[in-house]
């Protein structure tokens, strides 16, 4: 059985993908060219295109190792036990400094960018992206409600909501002025004032 050189887990192709990346960021995908990135992850172009097939192979390759390291870093994301006060600053603090991140910010405008030309790929990334940031939060609010620490009609909403207030100023914001506009405030303050506004509307 012949095993194709995609599956294989090599560091020239690591590099590429890395090298890619930078490249798709800083330039755009029409504006990327394949050579320099073969020739700053020192391999050969041929050795580029038989690991993928075309540029559209690459960007996919990128975007996907892109999501699966976004998921990975989320799920580190874990809310503490006790009152919900700290178990929702934990989440929301640790949630607004992976979102204030520069790079996070530069994937995501990468993908919103490239949309119309890759559809199907750049809803997956959003489809992934909503289930990775969104369950922690649904799931703990859900337990607090069932506990009888909050109130809420529906955890998912009260999620979107409390998320909301952190994606506002920490990504959205920065995401579409190109990161000429960023909050005077601290990733920290931000979640901080999120919860207690939060906790004055849901608090049992």
């Amino acid at each position: 059985m012949t095993v194709s050189v995609h599956a294989l887990e090599d560091p020239r192709r690591d590099a590429l993908v890395r090298q890619a990346r930078l490249h798709f960021v800083e330039e755009g995908y029409a504006g990327t060219k394949m050579e320099p990135i073969a020739r700053e992850a020192g391999v050969s172009t041929a050795t580029l295109y038989a690991m993928f097939e075309n540029k559209a192979a690459l960007f996919a390759a990128v975007i996907d190792e892109a999501s699966a390291d976004f998921a990975e870093r989320m799920a580190k994301v874990k809310t503490c036990a006790g009152a919900p006060r700290p178990r929702l600053n934990g989440f929301l603090t640790a949630y607004a400094e992976f979102i204030s991140d520069p790079f996070v910010r530069a994937i995501f405008r990468l993908v919103m960018t490239e949309r119309r030309r890759f559809e199907s790929l750049a809803t997956a990334f959003y489809e992934q992206a909503k289930q990775d940031f969104g369950a922690v939060l649904v799931s703990t609010l859900a337990d607090m409600n069932a506990k009888g620490e909050l109130k809420l009609h529906k955890p998912s909403w009260a999620a979107s909501q409390l998320m909301g207030m952190v994606e506002h100023p920490l990504f959205f914001v920065p995401t579409v002025t190109g990161d000429r506009v960023l909050p005077a405030r601290s990733p920290a303050a931000i979640a901080e004032d999120a919860v207690e506004t939060f906790l004055a509307r849901y608090a049992a």
